[in-house]
């Protein structure tokens, strides 16, 4: 049964959400089970759908009422790590009078036990979708965010656009876990700026199952305080047709401060562009890695690999290094000679080269891997 709430739109219980829209959130690890998640904020098409909060120490909430409910967000944190004259599309969201998208805090020292999950969701072919998202950790805040962002499997044709503005306090741990799963015409922009504090710490973690027709994501990330670090893990699987553009800028500006980025990309047709550039302000280390196996080119398809560094200060150790390969024979024929049928050898060959050194995904996280290399595997 919908539940209103006076002056907000009408909403749906996590556990209310109809099969067809349950089974196209949890693809992408948004699970409509509420013993699973500490909080949950679903926004389907241009409707918030659902927004459930009752653990201590964590608020969630639309961005539209955190801008009534705290008068300096706005001065403070909105448009700040993303600046709204960036593009059209942050300008075009600055105009906004009520922006979607949802506004996350947890409290000084809180350390949540369950993951926190956002569900962005489009069910209709055609829908343009905007969102802007702002995260608060306080210092010694500890959370898990997975963010959700999927099309219904037959909706082809979509409008992906999101601002997600990331603060992360002294001491502070925020895991963000992003899984993309869109239909083949679908453009994708998400538009990203993390500030990271003293000894904060920032893991991000991005799976793209279903590629859209065209995504760029260049996240940027500023570690200001002395021992911030950052990690960047990112799996993709570009398809025929599509084109990903993944990559982003890491200002190391404090001493002690590291960064580590790590691209993994199988191409079955689509084009991938890995980049990544770190940019050492301070003393500081550094790496960047990226990795892609080209499996079929279709005519069009092709892996490109751009590490970059930069220093800016003699005491910044910073490297990276690329490369591109393929699926050897003589690794499918040993695994046959095993027993194992050929498509199921070459998953497993796919799913060795997508795992080699991205840790602590979890299990959620490590099974939509497992996904990508199945469907890779099958000619994605």
């Amino acid at each position: 049964m919908a539940v209103k709430q006076t002056g907000k739109p009408e909403m749906i219980p996590l556990d209310g959400i109809q099969t067809v829209d349950a089974e196209s959130l949890a693809e992408v690890g948004v699970f409509a089970d509420p013993a699973k998640r500490s909080a949950t904020y679903i926004l389907r098409n241009d409707q918030l759908l659902c927004l459930q909060s009752e653990v201590d120490g964590l608020e969630l909430i639309s961005i539209a009422e955190a801008l009534q409910k705290y008068p300096d967000l706005m001065e403070k944190h909105y448009f700040s790590a993303v600046p709204e004259d960036t593009n059209k599309i942050t300008r075009e969201a600055a105009l906004l009078d009520k922006p979607h998208g949802f506004f996350l805090r947890v409290f000084k020292g809180a350390k949540v036990e369950l993951p926190c999950q956002a569900g962005l969701y489009i069910q209709e072919a055609g829908l343009s979708q905007l969102v802007h998202n702002v995260i608060i950790l306080e210092d010694g805040a500890e959370l898990q965010l997975i963010t959700g962002c999927v099309s219904h499997q037959q909706v082809l044709k979509g409008v992906h656009h999101a601002i997600t503005e990331q603060y992360i306090g002294k001491n502070a741990t925020l895991t963000s876990n992003m899984v993309h799963s869109w239909g083949p015409e679908v453009t994708v922009r998400p538009h990203s700026g993390t500030v990271v504090d003293t000894n904060g710490v920032y893991i991000n973690n991005y799976i793209s199952l279903r590629p859209a027709g065209d995504i760029i994501s260049k996240p940027n990330t500023w570690l200001n305080g002395k021992g911030a670090a950052a990690r960047y893990q990112t799996v993709i699987l570009g398809s025929e047709h599509s084109r990903i553009e993944s990559g982003g800028n890491v200002y190391l500006n404090a001493e002690d401060s590291s960064a580590e980025l790590a691209h993994r990309g199988v191409s079955t047709g689509g084009v991938i562009l890995q980049e990544g550039l770190i940019i050492g302000n301070a003393p500081c280390r550094g790496h960047v890695d990226c990795a892609g196996m080209l499996l079929d080119s279709a005519g069009n398809g092709y892996v490109e690999s751009t590490p970059g560094i930069r220093a800016h200060h003699p005491n910044a150790m910073l490297s990276h290094e690329a490369s591109i390969g393929k699926i050897s024979p003589d690794q499918v024929e040993y695994l046959q000679s095993r027993g194992i049928e050929e498509r199921e050898a070459i998953s497993m060959i796919i799913r060795g080269f997508l795992d080699a050194d991205i840790e602590g995904l979890g299990s959620e996280l490590d099974a939509r891997i497992g996904e990508i290399a199945e469907l890779a595997g099958h000619g994605g």
